[in-house]
């Protein structure tokens, strides 16, 4: 079993940056690829980010060149996303996942971008 816990959610200005973070425990040395998916109000949760064991990140059009993922430290398989010049349609549940023999999930953190 492995278990996320995201973090850094808010509220922050059309044109803001906010980074999240999420933090496994469990039996986290199975974990390979991990992270972001979001949901906004009334659609379907969106893949937004990704990034593999060895760091390589691939990401949404509707994301790309404005969010960043990071995952440091390999070991204790924490990851970030850095997201930058927020804009009112990133509103969205984040939620950040981990891929070992299953898929986990976290609790998803909330991120609102006010015009």
């Amino acid at each position: 079993q492995v278990q996320l816990v995201e973090s850094g959610g808010g509220l922050v200005q059309a044109g803001g940056s906010l980074r999240l973070s999420c933090a496994t425990s469990g039996s986290t040395f199975s974990i390979d690829t991990m992270g972001w998916y979001r949901q906004a109000p009334g659609k379907q949760r969106e893949l937004a980010a990704t990034i593999s064991a060895v760091g390589g990140a691939n990401y949404s059009d509707s994301v790309k060149g404005r969010f960043a993922a990071s995952r440091p430290n390999r070991l204790k398989n924490i990851v970030y996303l850095q997201m930058n010049n927020l804009e009112p349609s990133d509103t969205a549940v984040y939620y950040c996942y981990a891929k070992s023999t299953e898929l986990y999930w976290g609790q998803g953190t909330q991120v609102t971008v006010s015009a």
